[in-house]
């Protein structure tokens, strides 16, 4: 789901004295916006916590650019090529920059009581060949959303397996609704929507040890079932689905025009602007729920080159305070990466909209981000899944050719 634009410029050392040294410093932040709009960007949220920390540290200022999705990962790759990198990105993936040895390790950053609150599946998560480098930032896990209006119109119930979501689908198509179950496998955030059903169908894209496994017989399975069962028979809509992107499907969901889709917290938001009367169940699985869901983490690096250890090390314990992660995290309907704001969210019943994506994140499974085979295997499935599922789709190849170019990448990783 992310990544950044031009050279913001280099490090700068002024003139003028503070707490942090000698010298005035100023640390660079490329941030991705969760917002939808200009009226809540995340510009606003990161100039209110860095106006905070200047003033309690007369030596250090926080410049921050904010970018969509659609560009900050690949503005963040921009700066890096020219040499010229930010002190920290907020962006989509780290693992390509902790290879190329750019990033500080996150035990010569962060003081030990904010290292020791992170939920241990997220560091172990941000670890490169056993150190970490990642700092997770933002989290979510997947429900699956549905209109209740449409289904008391169809008179049926939520889905606990894939043979009833089918069954509610062709229902939902028999009263005329648009997307009866809406699958986004356009290339936005199509390895999302992969993920979700290669777990719901008992694999993944790699086993227990971490060993790719795209072109499974339980994952040829899911996807054969998908083009036979759901789109061959016309219950996802009138766009193909390798041409409908997230950000349409979660709109086409708030407009009304959809049955039930996978979703993550920040479409409650959404549909609730757009007055959707809307309920939230488990993903479905094969034979009913599966025995795990996916779960997505944004990741927080800082970058060497500007050398600015301590300062950056600083404002990032402060970013991680229960405080400010409970803020962003509110703010955007979103789930804390840390113990203290989870445990603080569980407790506060004006978050219980938030409980069931909680609830999940302790056993989710993440992208495999440790690998820095992932981006050209996240790549690849989101120029070719959409195709397993057309007219002409055949699952097994297409798993074929993806398994082919994550054993490519596999092997330029170990080689490198």
């Amino acid at each position: 789901m992310i990544a950044v634009v031009s050279a913001l410029g280099m490090t700068a050392v002024l003139g003028g004295c503070g707490s942090t040294g000698s010298s005035e410093v100023t640390l660079k932040l490329v941030a991705a916006d969760y917002g939808d709009s200009a009226a809540n960007s995340s510009q606003a949220y990161w100039d209110r916590l860095a106006r905070a920390y200047e003033g309690r540290h007369s030596g250090v200022k926080i410049d921050v650019k904010v970018y969509s999705w659609t560009d900050v990962d690949r503005k963040v790759k921009e700066m890096v090529d020219a040499g010229d990198p930010p002190d920290m990105a907020q962006i989509g993936a780290y693992a390509d920059y902790a290879d190329q040895n750019l990033l500080y390790k996150v035990d010569d950053l962060l003081s030990i009581p904010v290292q020791a609150d992170f939920l241990g599946q997220l560091s172990e998560a941000g670890q490169l060949r056993h150190e970490q480098y990642g700092i997770p930032f933002a989290a979510s896990t997947r429900v699956l959303f549905y209109n209740k209006s449409l289904f008391d119109e169809a008179h049926i119930s939520p889905p606990k397996t894939w043979d009833q979501l089918a069954s509610d689908a062709a229902a939902l198509k028999a009263k005329g609704v648009k997307y009866p179950y809406a699958l986004p496998l356009g290339p936005e955030e199509a390895q999302a929507e992969t993920m979700q059903w290669l777990l719901s169908g008992g694999s993944g894209y790699t086993d227990d040890i971490g060993t790719y496994t795209i072109n499974s017989p339980q994952n040829a399975e899911t996807f054969t079932w998908l083009k036979d069962q759901l789109v061959g028979k016309g219950l996802t809509g009138p766009v193909a689905p390798g041409r409908l992107n997230r950000a349409d499907a979660f709109a086409a969901f708030a407009n009304g025009d959809v049955g039930m889709l996978n979703g993550h917290p920040t479409l409650m938001q959404q549909a609730q602007k757009k007055g959707v009367d809307f309920g939230m169940v488990p993903v479905p699985g094969k034979n009913g729920t599966p025995k795990s869901t996916m779960g997505v983490t944004d990741w927080m690096m800082a970058f060497k080159k500007g050398g600015h250890k301590s300062q950056v090390g600083a404002f990032l314990d402060d970013v991680y305070s229960e405080k400010n992660v409970l803020d962003f995290s509110r703010e955007y309907d979103l789930l804390p990466v840390t113990t203290s704001a989870s445990d603080a969210m569980a407790d506060d019943r004006q978050e219980k909209n938030l409980w069931p994506f909680l609830e999940e994140l302790p056993l989710a499974q993440l992208y495999p981000v440790g690998k820095t085979s992932w981006a050209r295997v996240s790549s690849d499935v989101k120029k070719r899944i959409g195709s397993t599922v057309g007219p002409a789709g055949d699952p097994a190849a297409v798993l074929d050719q993806l398994q082919n170019t994550a054993a490519q990448a596999e092997a330029a990783e170990n080689a490198g």
